[in-house]
């Protein structure tokens, strides 16, 4: 096989179960994004088979998904949905949704009035992040919701700097939060479930947990953030991706040959190069450096050179074993982790493992 995404779902569920075993809360496992590249309806099944009671993605198409694909057993939260989308069909199919603005609230209310049936929303606050969420509007918002014919299930916000866990701004937001949370009581809004713990916040801030708790990025068995909470070895999670690929190609070449589109590196000694059948059509960042590489015949074995399309080269060196048609690890427990690779593209661990493409098949195990 040319390339392939090893999902190891044992991984993810042990994951859960060891964040949850330090929680009272309900787990709402985030499985937006084909659940951050590692596949939507399985990672969604085995979620909800390690104890989360609840699931949330952001576009109403995987919500969509996730229910025609047979997820029922459990409530769905979508967060991102503009006004004009078809949230007659996302009320058919018993789906929550967010709430972030008036306008939000009157389409979705007018979904639920032409189907005679009372939508389960959540109202989205924004408590500080200046992204999603009710802000300028809310004196205005607050009438509107406490006469509207919606179900308030719960109300929730998230944290900018959460993944800081010595930055007080997490505090600013949680103040800002529950004077909100008052507000909405004052006009006979009693939600029952409140949430704001992210996965950085769930991992570090007990006082965030409210009766859910949302993981994303710590039940695939990543770092919210490797510099200021450390790796993923350190918070006890275990990575569920593994990326392999096959090489097209092991060939030598003389010192001093120029490799890829630009002749960008040179070559600086006689040496065996490799071509790695995946590119940045798979989701290979094109910017990668030399401190990303993949792992094969026993050792690391550094990019060289710009990546391509379908392919990235490379330095084996000359005493190498690997041959044409090995498979290489390009990120794994073996050799290189997805931090690596972050570090190497100057970006982050999420943005790694969601951008491996379609074109990649999952194997899950």
């Amino acid at each position: 096989m040319r390339a392939y995404a090893e999902i190891n779902l044992g991984a993810i569920s042990n994951n859960i179960r060891k964040i949850k075993e330090n929680t009272n809360s309900e787990i709402l496992a985030v499985v937006k994004a084909d659940a951050y590249g590692h596949g939507l309806i399985p990672v969604a099944n085995a979620a909800i088979s390690a104890g989360a009671s609840w699931l949330g993605v952001a576009l109403l198409e995987e919500a969509i998904n996730l229910r025609v694909g047979g997820v029922k057993k459990v409530p769905v939260i979508a967060w991102l949905t503009p006004i004009h989308e078809n949230f007659i069909e996302a009320l058919n199919l018993d789906i929550d949704l967010s709430i972030p603005s008036i306008a939000h609230l009157k389409a979705i209310e007018s979904a639920g009035k032409k189907l005679n049936k009372i939508p389960r929303v959540h109202i989205e606050i924004d408590s500080g992040m200046t992204r999603g969420g009710v802000l300028r509007e809310w004196k205005e918002f607050l009438p509107e919701i406490a006469k509207a014919e919606v179900e308030v299930v719960g109300v929730w916000s998230h944290f900018a700097r959460a993944d800081e866990p010595d930055n007080n701004f997490t505090d600013t937001q949680i103040q800002n939060f529950e004077a909100k949370l008052k507000e909405l009581k004052s006009v006979g809004v009693h939600p029952k479930y409140v949430h704001l713990a992210n996965s950085a916040a769930t991992l570090t801030k007990s006082a965030t947990h409210r009766n859910i708790v949302r993981l994303g990025i710590a039940m695939y068995g990543l770092s919210p953030d490797i510099n200021f909470m450390g790796s993923s070895e350190k918070l006890g999670l275990q990575p569920a991706m593994t990326l392999k690929s096959e090489l097209h190609l092991v060939k030598e070449v003389p010192a001093g040959s120029p490799v890829g589109y630009g002749g960008t590196a040179l070559t600086k000694s006689d040496t065996k190069l490799a071509i790695v059948a995946m590119g940045y059509s798979d989701g290979i960042p094109r910017n990668a450096s030399a401190e990303a590489g993949v792992f094969v015949a026993g050792r690391r074995a550094p990019i060289i050179g710009r990546v391509s399309m379908d392919q990235f080269v490379v330095d084996l060196g000359i005493d190498s074993k690997a041959a044409t048609g090995d498979v290489a690890e390009v990120f794994g427990p073996s050799g290189y982790s997805i931090d690596e690779w972050a570090r190497a593209c100057g970006t982050i661990n999420y943005e790694i493992v969601t951008r491996i493409s379609a074109r990649v098949p999952r194997i899950y195990g």
